[in-house]
């Protein structure tokens, strides 16, 4: 016997063997369909009898292995059933004949037969024969399994009168010698009648009688039959048939402790289609319970009082010596070279017992003996049959690693050099079938919790054989798949060396059939998930950008409330703190608008011991229609972090989630998701975009600044320009909607910044009205809009530093004189000092006023939202002194109303200026010249000022009503000067 069972288990000793076997041409799935009924009828209750029958069935079966049925009993071949078509009467002979052919096979152990044919009708299927049953098609069989419990009785007759006429003790009759095949040469010229012969006839033939019991349902006599069996053999030193005896008393303790079986299969399960379309593979129906009744032992002559269950008690082995025994029975059998087989299924009948007894270790030494057991020259398919069979002993008893470790040694002999055609596709199958062992799955979602599972070495060589026979069977897209599942979770423990190897190959295999994040299906139904580079590169945090100053959106105050009436009245509450923690979940306080691009900033770095290029890098959002912008970077060698942006345009208006973002790397396209990513910083990955607002682009007549005026705002831009005290200077400031908007409406403020000094008059003043007359203005339009620029400070507390010219003189303030508007605006040297003394410096002393010129538009759908934005232009203006009234005196004129005005003026700067007044002669100063001015006016009536009410001046501040007073004074006082100044050299 050549071809191991390797299905067998314990309770397999107390069934019958029915071979059931087409004749002539019957079609595959009738042929398997038909054998699935017979195969049902698996344990028949005897009629006049509490006993029950178990057949075995099989659909191939060696010839071979029928010459061992006297070793062991349910090894015989004990029945036939046959399938044949026939579809004429011509044809019946030679079918007739077909099927006493197919008996002539198992001839020497059938106990009786039966031919089913399909298809014949007419005078010789109405024939009433018990060894022939006739269908009219394979439809139309309803009695088959009726028939098939008929034949089965028929068998336990014989097999009854066999038990009976062999258990009987008939002294005088010599008793036959039972041989196995490879025995009977050796017997030859023995002494038959020799004591020690005899002995062994008996011994061997009470070992028959047992298994005999056994299949006949008679389960405590069989036991008895074993035990004395051992007995006579053991004292006969018979090795091979003392250890079958003690393999027939370990089946029988088996049945009667596991009732259920050992097979590791449901109670009464039944053969699948699956298992009975492969005609290719030895079938075996699965264990069936066993229900042994006490009163079923009276039925032939053993008494049925209360020592029935003590002496079962007595003759049953124990769970721990059944072990022992099985034991002693394999090293029996390892005596024997020819018995290789029989202690190969010796071994895998205690490994499934021990399995049930949870005893691993002990079941692993079972295997591991079985392992070096030689039968000899095995096919390459009976070795590959062997190791998966180990495969599947090893994972039954928990010994996960191993079972993967002969899977693997399976798959690899599906495609051993010897093998003409070598089966890839069943060495992958077999190779997937290895990935639990090794605590490897198909999903790379199982490597991103917590720490590594399982040896790296070893999971890297099966994941590189898995890309090699994807290759081997033509199907590209697997090794794709493998490899970039291998370059994720490995990554940590490759080599520098073995990164650049394995992203080579996949690059080599992507410019054939690119990566993607569609599932794979194997044709078994195995779906292999998408797996995403989230290490090519590694993402540390994602951050959503705000728009720059001049793009951000604003509300309306009035319609700030409408958001505010869904949020909590309480300050603080620790459900709403604690209950939603996924900061990805949080809203961002800052809004994108629709049609503008925006921006989401990721801090990266390089993991790969080379310079890594990224491809069409973009991002992946829900909740509004967003156009991405992809990039492409290229990261330098373990690079650090790295920050880089990643752009789009969301069409429409509503809520945007930034769920991940996708790459293009080594050919292999990713789909990167924030969720699957816990390592990643972020502060919210949830924005509103509002509907769309136009665009307005500034420009000036004036040079950008370099100085930004401090204020709290940020600003779109900034101009600068350098005046003199009192002068006025024209900004002209172009508006050009570029976007894709009308700008329906305009507003202008402006407000003075970070400044000490008391403007006099209008520092900035403007007229809106002609640039409001324009809107709405339309995409691509532009509007002027004229600022003036008028500055009027106070300098006093510097003139003092002037050698006195009139000690009678009255000393005032250097009171702010307008200038004639300067057209053109010339570059000036910087300010030094004048003539040689040290105190003239402080003349040119410069001051500064700042302030922000802020424009209000809004238009399109945002403004019907309610929405607006500001464009904010800083004004930056360097304010030089340029007048100095450094005393003042006046001389009675010719006219009682009127008097001289005395004015010394001084000329602080470095230029040559003229100085006139109403109806007076123009006055020439030379850089740093002082000289005396007379103007005759009228005499000031200061009594004719308004004055403030009794209500005004009981609740004002005294302070701040004397500097009204003196500011209506003076602006009086120069309306009637009309004192002005410019400079020669500017015209």
């Amino acid at each position: 016997m050549s071809v191991p069972d390797y299905m067998q288990c314990a309770e397999d000793h107390q069934t019958v063997l029915v071979v059931v076997q087409p004749v002539g041409i019957v079609p595959e799935d009738q042929f398997f369909k038909i054998y699935k009924r017979i195969a049902s009828v698996s344990q028949v209750s005897i009629r006049d009898s509490q006993r029950l029958l178990y057949i075995r069935y099989r659909h191939h079966y060696l010839p071979e292995n029928n010459e061992w049925g006297d070793f062991q009993t349910h090894r015989k071949v004990v029945g036939l059933i046959a399938i044949t078509t026939c579809n004429s009467a011509k044809e019946w002979p030679q079918t007739a004949e077909r099927f006493h052919g197919q008996k002539e096979v198992y001839s020497s152990t059938l106990y009786d037969s039966r031919l089913l044919v399909f298809g014949l009708q007419g005078e010789i299927a109405e024939q009433q024969r018990t060894d022939v049953a006739f269908y009219p098609s394979f439809e139309d069989c309803s009695d088959v399994e009726k028939r098939v419990e008929d034949f089965v009785e028929s068998i336990f007759i014989v097999l009854e009168s066999k038990r009976l006429d062999r258990a009987t003790d008939k002294s005088g009759d010599k008793i036959p010698l039972l041989c196995v095949p490879f025995e009977k040469k050796d017997f030859v010229g023995l002494d038959t009648d020799s004591r020690h012969y005899k002995k062994r006839c008996q011994g061997r033939m009470r070992k028959h009688v047992g298994d005999l019991c056994l299949q006949a349902g008679m389960l405590q006599d069989a036991l008895v039959h074993y035990h004395m069996a051992v007995e006579l053999l053991r004292g006969v030193n018979d090795f091979l048939w003392l250890g079958a005896a003690l393999e027939g008393l370990c089946s029988a303790s088996v049945i009667f402790h596991y009732p259920g079986g050992t097979a590791g299969k449901t109670i009464g399960r039944k053969p699948s289609i699956s298992q009975a379309a492969d005609a290719g593979k030895r079938h075996r129906p699965g264990a069936q319970e066993v229900l042994i009744d006490p009163g079923a032992l009276t039925a032939n002559g053993i008494s049925a009082d209360t020592s029935t269950e003590i002496g079962r008690a007595k003759n049953c082995l124990s769970p721990e010596d059944i072990i022992e025994k099985y034991k002693e029975a394999i090293s029996y059998y390892g005596k024997y070279k020819n018995a290789g087989v029989i202690e190969l299924e010796a071994c895998v009948k205690a490994v499934r017992v021990l399995a049930i007894q949870k005893r691993a270790r002990e079941a692993s030494e079972f295997l591991q003996n079985a392992v070096y057991i030689n039968l000899g020259q095995l096919s390459e398919e009976e070795k590959i049959q062997r190791y998966s069979i180990l495969s599947e002993l090893y994972e039954l008893i928990g010994f996960h690693r191993k079972s993967a470790f002969f899977k693997r040694v399976a798959a690899m002999q599906c495609v051993a050099p010897t093998i003409p055609e070598p089966g890839w596709r069943a060495c992958y199958k077999l190779l997937l079938e290895t990935l639990p062992g090794y605590s490897l799955s198909l999903d790379p979602k199982d490597f991103s919790k917590g720490t590594h599972r399982g040896w790296a070495a070893v999971q890297m060589r099966l994941l590189h054989e898995l890309v090699y026979a994807s290759r081997r069977m033509g199907n590209p897209g697997l090794s794709v798949r493998h490899l970039s599942f291998l370059l994720q979770t490995m990554l940590d423990f490759l080599s520098d060396q073995e990164k650049k190897e394995v992203t080579q190959s996949l690059e080599n295999y992507t410019s054939k059939c690119p990566g993607g994040m569609e599932v794979i299906t194997l044709p078994d139904g195995l779906k292999l998930p998408p797996v995403p580079f989230t290490k090519l590169p590694i993402v540390r945090s994602v951050k959503l950008l705000n728009l720059p100053v001049s793009l951000r959106p604003h509300k309306v105050k009035g319609l700030l409330g409408q958001n505010i009436s869904t949020a909590s009245p309480f300050i603080y509450s620790p459900i709403i703190m604690h209950n939603r923690g996924d900061e990805r979940c949080k809203k961002i306080d800052f809004q994108w608008v629709q049609g503008d691009v925006c921006e989401v900033q990721l801090m990266v770095y390089n993991p790969m011991p080379y310079e890594l290029r990224v491809e069409n890098m973009g991002l992946l959002t829900s909740g509004v229609e967003f156009e991405s912008l992809p990039a492409a970077l290229s990261l330098p060698a373990e690079s650090g972090l790295y920050p880089v942006t990643l752009v789009g345009v969301p069409r429409t208006a509503g809520n945007i989630t930034v769920n991940g973002y996708h790459t293009s790397v080594f050919g292999v396209t990713s789909d990167c998701l924030l969720e699957s990513l816990p390592n990643v910083k972020t502060s919210g990955c949830l924005v509103e975009v509002i509907p769309s607002l136009p665009r307005l682009q500034l420009s000036t007549s004036l040079p950008r600044s370099a100085h930004t005026p401090q204020s709290k705002e940020e600003l779109s831009s900034s101009v600068s320009v350098q005046l003199f005290n009192g002068e006025t200077q024209q900004l002209t400031i172009t508006l050009e909607n570029i976007g894709s908007e009308d700008i329906e409406s305009l507003e202008l403020t402006s407000k003075i910044v970070n400044t000490k000094e008391k403007v006099f008059g209008e520092f900035l003043s403007w007229d809106l009205e002609d640039a409001v007359s324009h809107l709405p203005l339309k995409p691509g339009q532009a509007v002027t809009l004229t600022v003036c620029i008028k500055v009027k400070l106070d300098f006093s507390g510097q003139e003092n530093l002037l050698q006195d010219l009139n000690d009678d003189g009255i000393s005032v303030t250097g009171l702010p004189i307008s200038s004639p508007l300067r057209q053109v605006l010339k570059p000036r040297p910087e300010t030094k000092s004048v003539g040689g003394e040290s105190g003239k410096a402080e003349y040119s002393h410069t001051k500064i006023l700042e302030a922000v010129l802020n424009f209000k538009y809004s238009g399109g759908t945002g403004k019907v939202e309610g929405y607006y934005r500001e464009l904010s232009l800083g004004v930056h203006v360097d304010v030089e002194p340029s007048v100095f009234f450094t005393r003042v005196s006046t001389l009675p004129a010719t006219s009682t109303r009127q008097c001289h005005l005395l004015l010394d003026i001084f000329n602080p700067t470095e230029h040559e200026l003229t100085v006139s007044a109403k109806n007076n002669q123009d006055l020439v100063l030379h850089a740093s010249e002082c000289q005396r001015m007379a103007i005759q006016v009228d005499k000031f009536d200061f009594e004719s000022l308004p004055q403030p009410d009794q209500e005004t001046v009981r609740f004002a501040n005294p302070k701040q009503l004397e500097e009204e007073r003196q500011h209506a004074q003076g602006c009086q006082i120069n309306s009637k000067l009309g004192i002005c100044w410019s400079i020669i050299s500017f015209y």
